[in-house]
Protein backbone atom coordinates (compact mmCIF):
# COMPACT_ATOMS: atom_id res chain seq x y z
CA UNK A 1 0.00 0.00 0.00
CA UNK A 2 1.36 3.70 -0.43
CA UNK A 3 1.95 5.71 2.04
CA UNK A 4 -0.30 8.56 3.33
CA UNK A 5 0.17 12.25 2.85
CA UNK A 6 -0.17 12.93 6.19
CA UNK A 7 2.27 9.93 7.70
CA UNK A 8 5.09 11.48 4.89
CA UNK A 9 4.29 14.93 6.83
CA UNK A 10 4.96 13.93 9.73
CA UNK A 11 8.12 12.01 9.51
CA UNK A 12 10.93 13.45 11.62
CA UNK A 13 13.86 11.99 9.79
CA UNK A 14 14.12 10.59 6.58
CA UNK A 15 14.99 6.63 7.67
CA UNK A 16 11.25 6.69 8.88
CA UNK A 17 10.26 6.68 5.26
CA UNK A 18 9.55 3.16 4.16
CA UNK A 19 12.35 2.50 1.77
CA UNK A 20 10.58 1.31 -1.28
CA UNK A 21 7.37 3.56 -1.45
CA UNK A 22 4.97 2.34 -4.70
CA UNK A 23 2.26 5.01 -6.64
CA UNK A 24 0.30 4.49 -9.28
CA UNK A 25 1.40 8.08 -10.39
CA UNK A 26 4.95 9.75 -9.63
CA UNK A 27 5.38 13.50 -10.53
CA UNK A 28 8.60 14.87 -9.93
CA UNK A 29 8.66 18.53 -9.55
CA UNK A 30 6.33 20.97 -7.08
CA UNK A 31 6.81 24.01 -9.30
CA UNK A 32 3.80 24.95 -11.64
CA UNK A 33 3.74 21.89 -13.99
CA UNK A 34 4.23 19.26 -11.25
CA UNK A 35 1.60 20.52 -8.95
CA UNK A 36 -1.00 21.52 -11.78
CA UNK A 37 -0.98 17.81 -13.56
CA UNK A 38 -1.52 16.71 -10.36
CA UNK A 39 -4.62 18.78 -9.19
CA UNK A 40 -6.04 18.27 -13.19
CA UNK A 41 -5.24 14.16 -12.64
CA UNK A 42 -7.20 14.33 -9.31
CA UNK A 43 -9.91 16.26 -11.16
CA UNK A 44 -10.43 13.19 -13.40
CA UNK A 45 -11.85 11.24 -10.15
CA UNK A 46 -9.65 8.04 -11.51
CA UNK A 47 -7.37 8.12 -9.14
CA UNK A 48 -7.83 7.03 -5.13
CA UNK A 49 -5.73 8.71 -2.32
CA UNK A 50 -2.09 8.29 -2.39
CA UNK A 51 -2.26 7.18 -5.90
CA UNK A 52 -0.40 10.29 -7.05
CA UNK A 53 2.90 11.39 -5.01
CA UNK A 54 4.98 14.46 -5.78
CA UNK A 55 8.92 14.19 -4.97
CA UNK A 56 10.39 17.94 -4.59
CA UNK A 57 12.52 18.88 -1.12
CA UNK A 58 11.57 22.86 -1.84
CA UNK A 59 9.50 24.34 1.23
CA UNK A 60 8.32 26.97 -1.33
CA UNK A 61 6.41 27.18 -4.55
CA UNK A 62 6.99 30.48 -6.05
CA UNK A 63 5.17 32.37 -9.13
CA UNK A 64 8.36 33.18 -10.47
CA UNK A 65 6.55 35.69 -13.36
CA UNK A 66 5.79 37.71 -10.36
CA UNK A 67 8.95 38.57 -9.65
CA UNK A 68 9.31 41.44 -12.97
CA UNK A 69 6.44 42.85 -10.44
CA UNK A 70 8.51 42.45 -7.56
CA UNK A 71 11.92 43.88 -9.30
CA UNK A 72 9.49 46.47 -10.89
CA UNK A 73 8.62 47.78 -7.40
CA UNK A 74 4.78 46.87 -8.21
CA UNK A 75 4.33 44.11 -6.28
CA UNK A 76 5.96 42.34 -2.80
CA UNK A 77 7.85 39.29 -2.83
CA UNK A 78 5.78 37.76 0.18
CA UNK A 79 2.81 37.83 -2.31
CA UNK A 80 4.65 35.80 -4.75
CA UNK A 81 5.27 32.43 -2.57
CA UNK A 82 3.59 29.90 -0.81
CA UNK A 83 4.57 27.22 1.06
CA UNK A 84 4.38 23.84 -1.08
CA UNK A 85 2.76 21.87 1.51
CA UNK A 86 -0.19 24.38 1.31
CA UNK A 87 -0.64 23.96 -2.25
CA UNK A 88 -0.75 19.65 -2.85
CA UNK A 89 -4.03 18.25 -2.65
CA UNK A 90 -4.65 16.59 0.49
CA UNK A 91 -5.27 12.90 -1.77
CA UNK A 92 -1.18 13.63 -3.38
CA UNK A 93 1.62 12.15 -1.12
CA UNK A 94 4.51 14.21 -1.19
CA UNK A 95 8.10 13.28 -0.63
CA UNK A 96 10.45 16.15 0.71
CA UNK A 97 13.14 14.34 -1.01
CA UNK A 98 15.44 15.17 -3.84
CA UNK A 99 15.32 13.03 -6.97
CA UNK A 100 19.20 11.76 -7.99
CA UNK A 101 18.78 9.25 -10.44
CA UNK A 102 15.90 7.72 -12.99
CA UNK A 103 15.74 4.10 -13.49
CA UNK A 104 13.45 4.16 -16.45
CA UNK A 105 14.06 0.29 -17.75
CA UNK A 106 12.85 -0.66 -13.97
CA UNK A 107 10.19 2.20 -13.64
CA UNK A 108 12.42 3.22 -10.31
CA UNK A 109 14.10 6.46 -9.15
CA UNK A 110 16.27 6.97 -6.56
CA UNK A 111 17.28 10.05 -4.08
CA UNK A 112 20.00 11.77 -2.76
CA UNK A 113 18.41 10.20 0.40
CA UNK A 114 18.67 6.54 -0.66
CA UNK A 115 15.22 6.26 -0.87
CA UNK A 116 14.21 3.98 -4.03
CA UNK A 117 10.39 4.87 -5.15
CA UNK A 118 8.56 2.91 -7.73
CA UNK A 119 5.90 3.67 -10.16
CA UNK A 120 2.87 2.83 -13.30
CA UNK A 121 3.42 6.62 -14.98
CA UNK A 122 5.87 8.84 -14.09
CA UNK A 123 5.78 12.98 -14.57
CA UNK A 124 9.06 14.63 -14.89
CA UNK A 125 8.78 18.24 -14.15
CA UNK A 126 11.33 19.61 -12.20
CA UNK A 127 11.93 22.88 -13.90
CA UNK A 128 15.59 23.87 -15.12
CA UNK A 129 19.04 25.63 -13.21
CA UNK A 130 19.53 29.35 -13.35
CA UNK A 131 23.25 28.93 -13.46
CA UNK A 132 24.51 32.03 -11.79
CA UNK A 133 27.92 30.66 -11.49
CA UNK A 134 28.16 30.40 -15.03
CA UNK A 135 29.43 34.02 -15.37
CA UNK A 136 32.53 34.47 -14.02
CA UNK A 137 32.08 36.86 -10.74
CA UNK A 138 28.28 36.75 -11.23
CA UNK A 139 27.90 35.31 -7.59
CA UNK A 140 29.98 37.34 -5.78
CA UNK A 141 28.67 40.04 -7.64
CA UNK A 142 25.04 39.68 -6.51
CA UNK A 143 26.13 39.18 -2.63
CA UNK A 144 27.47 42.87 -2.46
CA UNK A 145 24.58 44.98 -1.98
CA UNK A 146 26.63 47.67 -3.33
CA UNK A 147 27.80 46.44 -6.55
CA UNK A 148 24.57 47.91 -8.90
CA UNK A 149 24.37 44.39 -9.99
CA UNK A 150 20.98 42.21 -9.39
CA UNK A 151 18.78 39.78 -11.00
CA UNK A 152 14.74 39.38 -11.23
CA UNK A 153 15.77 35.38 -12.08
CA UNK A 154 15.92 34.54 -8.45
CA UNK A 155 14.19 35.26 -5.13
CA UNK A 156 17.55 36.07 -3.19
CA UNK A 157 17.92 38.62 -5.28
CA UNK A 158 14.93 40.29 -7.14
CA UNK A 159 14.27 42.93 -4.22
CA UNK A 160 17.97 44.23 -4.60
CA UNK A 161 16.84 45.16 -8.36
CA UNK A 162 13.90 47.51 -7.08
CA UNK A 163 16.77 48.76 -4.67
CA UNK A 164 18.87 49.47 -7.56
CA UNK A 165 16.53 51.00 -10.18
CA UNK A 166 15.35 53.45 -7.45
CA UNK A 167 18.82 54.56 -6.48
CA UNK A 168 20.08 54.71 -9.58
CA UNK A 169 20.50 58.13 -11.43
CA UNK A 170 23.42 58.64 -14.44
CA UNK A 171 25.73 56.43 -15.67
CA UNK A 172 25.51 53.38 -18.80
CA UNK A 173 22.71 50.66 -17.16
CA UNK A 174 23.37 47.29 -18.98
CA UNK A 175 20.35 44.49 -19.58
CA UNK A 176 21.56 41.33 -20.81
CA UNK A 177 20.16 38.35 -22.06
CA UNK A 178 22.24 34.76 -22.49
CA UNK A 179 22.54 32.64 -25.36
CA UNK A 180 20.73 29.65 -25.23
CA UNK A 181 17.21 28.37 -24.01
CA UNK A 182 16.00 30.49 -20.61
CA UNK A 183 12.73 29.95 -19.00
CA UNK A 184 10.37 33.57 -20.05
CA UNK A 185 12.16 35.00 -23.39
CA UNK A 186 10.78 38.40 -22.68
CA UNK A 187 11.60 39.05 -19.25
CA UNK A 188 15.23 40.21 -19.28
CA UNK A 189 13.39 43.18 -21.38
CA UNK A 190 10.19 43.74 -19.35
CA UNK A 191 12.92 44.93 -16.27
CA UNK A 192 14.37 46.99 -18.93
CA UNK A 193 10.94 49.16 -20.03
CA UNK A 194 9.96 48.95 -16.43
CA UNK A 195 13.67 50.64 -15.17
CA UNK A 196 13.56 52.81 -17.92
CA UNK A 197 9.79 53.84 -17.60
CA UNK A 198 10.71 54.68 -13.95
CA UNK A 199 13.70 56.69 -14.63
CA UNK A 200 11.28 58.89 -17.03
CA UNK A 201 9.02 59.23 -13.89
CA UNK A 202 11.78 60.19 -11.71
CA UNK A 203 13.38 62.79 -14.33
CA UNK A 204 16.50 61.42 -14.29
CA UNK A 205 15.92 59.03 -17.89
CA UNK A 206 18.42 61.69 -19.99
CA UNK A 207 21.35 61.30 -17.98
CA UNK A 208 20.99 57.05 -18.31
CA UNK A 209 22.42 55.21 -21.14
CA UNK A 210 20.36 52.12 -21.89
CA UNK A 211 21.77 48.76 -23.18
CA UNK A 212 20.47 45.60 -24.06
CA UNK A 213 22.78 43.31 -24.59
CA UNK A 214 21.69 39.92 -25.52
CA UNK A 215 22.84 36.61 -26.46
CA UNK A 216 20.45 36.35 -29.77
CA UNK A 217 20.36 37.76 -32.54
CA UNK A 218 17.12 39.61 -32.31
CA UNK A 219 14.76 41.31 -30.00
CA UNK A 220 12.52 38.37 -29.54
CA UNK A 221 12.15 34.94 -30.99
CA UNK A 222 8.41 35.51 -32.98
CA UNK A 223 9.30 38.05 -35.57
CA UNK A 224 5.91 39.56 -35.84
CA UNK A 225 6.54 40.78 -32.03
CA UNK A 226 10.31 41.06 -32.24
CA UNK A 227 9.89 43.67 -35.08
CA UNK A 228 7.63 45.93 -32.97
CA UNK A 229 10.03 45.27 -29.91
CA UNK A 230 13.24 46.63 -32.57
CA UNK A 231 10.95 49.65 -33.39
CA UNK A 232 10.10 50.17 -29.38
CA UNK A 233 14.25 49.71 -29.26
CA UNK A 234 15.33 52.33 -31.50
CA UNK A 235 11.96 54.94 -30.62
CA UNK A 236 13.48 55.10 -26.92
CA UNK A 237 17.18 54.93 -27.61
CA UNK A 238 18.14 51.98 -26.02
CA UNK A 239 21.36 50.51 -27.40
CA UNK A 240 21.25 46.97 -28.78
CA UNK A 241 24.32 44.96 -28.44
CA UNK A 242 22.67 41.53 -30.55
CA UNK A 243 24.61 38.22 -29.78
CA UNK A 244 26.44 39.73 -26.95
CA UNK A 245 27.09 37.28 -24.30
CA UNK A 246 27.56 37.76 -20.89
CA UNK A 247 31.05 35.94 -19.60
CA UNK A 248 32.06 37.99 -16.92
CA UNK A 249 31.19 40.58 -14.22
CA UNK A 250 34.09 43.14 -12.89
CA UNK A 251 32.58 44.64 -9.90
CA UNK A 252 35.88 46.08 -8.40
CA UNK A 253 36.18 47.62 -12.38
CA UNK A 254 32.33 48.21 -12.85
CA UNK A 255 33.10 46.10 -16.62
CA UNK A 256 30.70 43.52 -18.00
CA UNK A 257 32.49 40.99 -20.51
CA UNK A 258 30.81 39.73 -23.35
CA UNK A 259 31.68 37.55 -26.17
CA UNK A 260 30.70 38.58 -29.69
CA UNK A 261 28.84 35.29 -30.80
CA UNK A 262 29.00 37.07 -34.29
CA UNK A 263 32.90 37.51 -34.35
CA UNK A 264 34.32 34.29 -33.56
CA UNK A 265 33.37 34.95 -29.78
CA UNK A 266 35.54 38.09 -29.41
CA UNK A 267 35.63 39.61 -25.88
CA UNK A 268 33.96 42.78 -25.72
CA UNK A 269 34.08 45.11 -22.45
CA UNK A 270 31.48 47.22 -21.18
CA UNK A 271 31.56 49.75 -18.28
CA UNK A 272 28.38 49.75 -16.44
CA UNK A 273 26.88 51.73 -13.36
CA UNK A 274 23.73 49.47 -13.58
CA UNK A 275 23.69 45.86 -14.62
CA UNK A 276 20.57 43.55 -14.98
CA UNK A 277 22.29 40.30 -15.35
CA UNK A 278 20.02 36.92 -16.38
CA UNK A 279 21.72 33.77 -15.78
CA UNK A 280 22.86 30.88 -18.46
CA UNK A 281 20.11 28.04 -17.40
CA UNK A 282 20.27 24.68 -18.21
CA UNK A 283 18.47 21.12 -17.30
CA UNK A 284 19.34 19.96 -13.97
CA UNK A 285 22.34 17.45 -14.31
CA UNK A 286 20.25 14.52 -12.93
CA UNK A 287 17.91 15.01 -15.47
CA UNK A 288 20.76 15.77 -18.00
CA UNK A 289 22.85 12.25 -17.36
CA UNK A 290 19.55 10.28 -16.79
CA UNK A 291 18.26 8.10 -19.63
CA UNK A 292 15.69 10.16 -20.37
CA UNK A 293 17.25 13.39 -21.61
CA UNK A 294 18.06 13.94 -25.09
CA UNK A 295 21.70 15.19 -26.87
CA UNK A 296 21.05 18.87 -25.00
CA UNK A 297 19.70 17.84 -21.35
CA UNK A 298 16.11 17.89 -21.45
CA UNK A 299 13.07 14.96 -21.23
CA UNK A 300 13.17 13.56 -24.56
CA UNK A 301 9.13 13.79 -25.52
CA UNK A 302 7.09 13.80 -28.37
CA UNK A 303 6.19 17.68 -28.98
CA UNK A 304 2.57 17.01 -29.63
CA UNK A 305 1.82 14.13 -27.20
CA UNK A 306 4.28 15.16 -24.06
CA UNK A 307 5.37 10.97 -23.91
CA UNK A 308 8.60 10.26 -23.51
CA UNK A 309 10.01 9.52 -27.03
CA UNK A 310 11.38 5.70 -25.32
CA UNK A 311 9.24 4.96 -22.69
CA UNK A 312 6.16 5.26 -22.89
CA UNK A 313 4.33 5.38 -19.72
CA UNK A 314 7.27 8.44 -19.13
CA UNK A 315 5.48 11.92 -19.88
CA UNK A 316 7.18 15.41 -19.18
CA UNK A 317 5.98 19.19 -19.27
CA UNK A 318 7.62 22.75 -18.41
CA UNK A 319 10.66 23.51 -18.78
CA UNK A 320 12.27 20.52 -17.92
CA UNK A 321 10.97 19.30 -21.33
CA UNK A 322 12.18 19.26 -24.78
CA UNK A 323 9.35 20.59 -26.04
CA UNK A 324 10.12 23.34 -28.64
CA UNK A 325 8.61 26.20 -27.01
CA UNK A 326 8.95 29.44 -25.06
CA UNK A 327 9.54 28.11 -21.67
CA UNK A 328 7.01 30.00 -19.59
CA UNK A 329 4.12 29.28 -17.10
CA UNK A 330 1.42 30.36 -19.79
CA UNK A 331 2.34 27.40 -21.95
CA UNK A 332 2.37 25.11 -18.73
CA UNK A 333 -1.23 25.96 -18.85
CA UNK A 334 -1.21 24.29 -22.21
CA UNK A 335 0.92 21.85 -22.17
CA UNK A 336 -0.95 20.16 -19.02
CA UNK A 337 -4.25 19.00 -19.92
CA UNK A 338 -2.67 17.40 -22.76
CA UNK A 339 -0.31 15.58 -20.78
CA UNK A 340 -3.35 14.30 -18.37
CA UNK A 341 -5.71 13.15 -21.09
CA UNK A 342 -3.01 10.93 -22.59
CA UNK A 343 -2.16 9.77 -19.52
CA UNK A 344 -5.62 8.99 -18.99
CA UNK A 345 -5.69 7.32 -21.91
CA UNK A 346 -2.63 5.34 -21.53
CA UNK A 347 -3.82 3.71 -18.25
CA UNK A 348 -7.51 2.84 -19.94
CA UNK A 349 -5.32 1.09 -22.88
CA UNK A 350 -6.46 3.72 -25.33
CA UNK A 351 -4.78 5.80 -28.51
CA UNK A 352 -3.02 9.08 -27.36
CA UNK A 353 -4.86 11.58 -29.02
CA UNK A 354 -4.81 14.39 -27.26
CA UNK A 355 -2.25 17.36 -28.79
CA UNK A 356 -0.13 20.06 -27.91
CA UNK A 357 0.40 22.90 -30.33
CA UNK A 358 3.09 24.69 -29.13
CA UNK A 359 0.98 27.22 -27.42
CA UNK A 360 3.19 30.03 -25.38
CA UNK A 361 2.32 33.44 -24.25
CA UNK A 362 4.89 36.20 -22.80
CA UNK A 363 2.93 39.11 -21.34
CA UNK A 364 5.86 41.63 -21.64
CA UNK A 365 5.95 44.67 -20.22
CA UNK A 366 6.76 47.85 -21.55
CA UNK A 367 6.41 50.70 -19.50
CA UNK A 368 3.62 51.99 -16.39
CA UNK A 369 0.19 51.08 -17.39
CA UNK A 370 1.22 49.03 -20.90
CA UNK A 371 2.32 45.64 -22.03
CA UNK A 372 2.29 43.84 -25.13
CA UNK A 373 0.44 40.46 -25.01
CA UNK A 374 2.67 38.53 -27.47
CA UNK A 375 1.08 35.16 -27.65
CA UNK A 376 2.33 32.60 -30.52
CA UNK A 377 2.32 28.37 -31.15
CA UNK A 378 5.25 26.37 -32.80
CA UNK A 379 7.13 27.70 -35.33
CA UNK A 380 6.87 31.30 -34.32
CA UNK A 381 3.43 31.69 -35.47
CA UNK A 382 0.87 34.12 -33.54
CA UNK A 383 -2.12 32.66 -32.05
CA UNK A 384 -3.66 36.00 -30.01
CA UNK A 385 -6.98 35.60 -27.94
CA UNK A 386 -7.87 38.93 -28.09
CA UNK A 387 -7.38 39.89 -31.79
CA UNK A 388 -10.58 39.70 -32.60
CA UNK A 389 -11.71 41.59 -29.95
CA UNK A 390 -13.37 45.02 -30.73
CA UNK A 391 -10.96 47.74 -30.04
CA UNK A 392 -7.93 45.74 -29.27
CA UNK A 393 -7.26 44.15 -32.39
CA UNK A 394 -3.38 42.68 -33.33
CA UNK A 395 -1.21 41.95 -29.96
CA UNK A 396 1.74 43.44 -31.06
CA UNK A 397 0.51 47.11 -29.80
CA UNK A 398 1.17 47.55 -26.37
CA UNK A 399 -1.97 48.31 -24.22
CA UNK A 400 -3.30 49.36 -21.13
CA UNK A 401 -6.13 46.18 -20.21
CA UNK A 402 -2.71 43.56 -21.00
CA UNK A 403 -1.14 45.46 -18.21
CA UNK A 404 -3.36 45.28 -15.72
CA UNK A 405 -4.36 41.30 -16.76
CA UNK A 406 -0.27 40.72 -16.00
CA UNK A 407 -0.45 42.72 -12.96
CA UNK A 408 -3.43 42.02 -11.10
CA UNK A 409 -5.18 39.52 -12.39
CA UNK A 410 -2.76 36.63 -13.61
CA UNK A 411 -1.49 36.41 -9.70
CA UNK A 412 -5.06 36.12 -8.45
CA UNK A 413 -5.99 33.33 -11.16
CA UNK A 414 -2.51 31.46 -10.34
CA UNK A 415 -2.89 31.28 -6.56
CA UNK A 416 -6.75 30.67 -6.82
CA UNK A 417 -6.97 28.41 -10.06
CA UNK A 418 -4.34 27.54 -11.87
CA UNK A 419 -2.08 25.52 -9.57
CA UNK A 420 -5.76 24.01 -8.21
CA UNK A 421 -5.82 22.41 -11.76
CA UNK A 422 -8.93 24.94 -13.05
CA UNK A 423 -7.08 27.27 -15.21
CA UNK A 424 -6.74 26.42 -18.91
CA UNK A 425 -4.80 29.73 -20.28
CA UNK A 426 -6.60 30.87 -23.27
CA UNK A 427 -9.53 28.91 -22.76
CA UNK A 428 -9.85 30.08 -19.26
CA UNK A 429 -11.95 27.98 -16.90
CA UNK A 430 -12.83 25.92 -19.33
CA UNK A 431 -10.80 22.89 -19.88
CA UNK A 432 -10.32 22.57 -23.66
CA UNK A 433 -10.97 19.77 -26.25
CA UNK A 434 -7.33 18.26 -26.23
CA UNK A 435 -8.09 16.44 -29.56
CA UNK A 436 -8.82 19.47 -31.70
CA UNK A 437 -5.56 21.33 -30.83
CA UNK A 438 -3.10 20.85 -33.64
CA UNK A 439 0.25 22.16 -34.40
Amino acid sequence: MPTTAASLRSYATVNAIPPKPHHRVVIVGGGTAGVTVAAQLLRSKQFQKDEIAILDPAKDHHYQPGWTLVGSGLKPLSDMSRPLSSLIPEQVAHYPLQVSTFDPANNELKTSDGVDVSYEYLVVAPGLESNFAGVKGLPEALQQPDSNVSSIYSDKTVEQVWKNIQAFKQGTAIFTQPAGIIKCAGAPQKILWMALSQWERDAVRKEILPIFATGTPTMFGVPKYSKALEELRVQRQVEGLFQHNLVGVDVKNKTATFKNLADNGKEVEKEFGFLHVVPPQKAWDWVAKSPLADAAGWVDVDKTTTQHTKYSNVFSIGDASSLPNSKTAAAISSQAPVLVDNLLAMIRGQELKAGYSGYASCPLLTGHNELMLCEFKYGGVPDETFAKVPGIGSQDVPRSIFYHLKKDFFPTVYWNSFVKGSWYGPRGWFKPDTTKTSA
